[in-house]
């Protein structure tokens, strides 16, 4: 119990140094459990993950070699065969192969968007290939009907909301019963069940929705 007290007060201590006001605080300043303070202050930093201590020795300011050794219980180095050096090498290790899965992560989060860029480029293809070239023949003859050059913009949208598993909730101009967890009211007062005119459409992914529906009533 002694130990617990002794190390409760040097982490006050060190709290008091970066401002910090309370346990509660140091816990949600490096985003890691009340419990994980808890162990820091009894001292168990032998069974903490490198990750939480990464995250607390960069909020209190000090190296990891410096909260180890600050938070080591004093029977490290007799009884149990391991030595606080023992235990900086092993946590040294552990962080550079958290350094190399932080690595991997972030080369394939960015080879996921990569790959989701260049799908969504191919469901674009028409639309970035053609509409600019039908935009300026637009802007060249003002008699064009401009309804002719809608497909380029309609299609590739609709095949790509079609990938991605999104469903409009309804068309524009469509009458249907209001519903006002999918409908949001651009004017006046609309009782659930009555007739609401669309007026922009709203989207829902699966059983998520995305945008409510614009309607007004009819």
């Amino acid at each position: 119990m002694a130990n617990t007290t002794d190390y409760t007060q040097k982490l006050q201590d060190l709290n008091q140094k970066v401002e910090i006001t309370s346990f509660k605080a140091l816990s949600k300043a490096a985003g890691v459990s009340e419990r994980q303070i808890l162990r820091l202050r009894r001292g168990e930093v032998a069974q903490m993950r490198v990750d939480v201590l990464l995250k607390l020795s960069s909020v209190l300011q000090l190296s990891l070699s410096e909260l180890v050794t600050t938070f080591s219980t004093a029977n490290l180095s007799q009884g149990n065969g391991v030595s606080t050096q023992q235990l900086l090498q092993e946590i040294a290790d552990l962080k550079k192969e958290y350094q190399r899965s932080q690595l991997q992560i972030e080369q394939q989060r960015e080879l996921l968007l990569q790959q989701f860029q260049q799908s969504s480029l191919q469901l674009l293809e028409s639309l970035l290939l053609q509409f600019p070239a039908a935009a300026q023949k637009a802007r060249e003859n003002p008699q064009l009907e401009a309804v002719k050059i809608l497909p380029l913009v309609e299609n590739p949208l609709k095949k790509l909301l079609q990938n991605w598993g999104v469903e409009a909730i309804a068309p524009v101009g469509a009458e249907i019963p209001y519903d006002p967890q999918k409908h949001q009211l651009l004017e006046g007062t609309a009782q659930p069940g009555e007739l609401v005119k669309v007026r922009y459409t709203g989207y829902v992914q699966g059983d998520k929705l995305l945008y409510r529906a614009k309607v007004q009533p009819t």
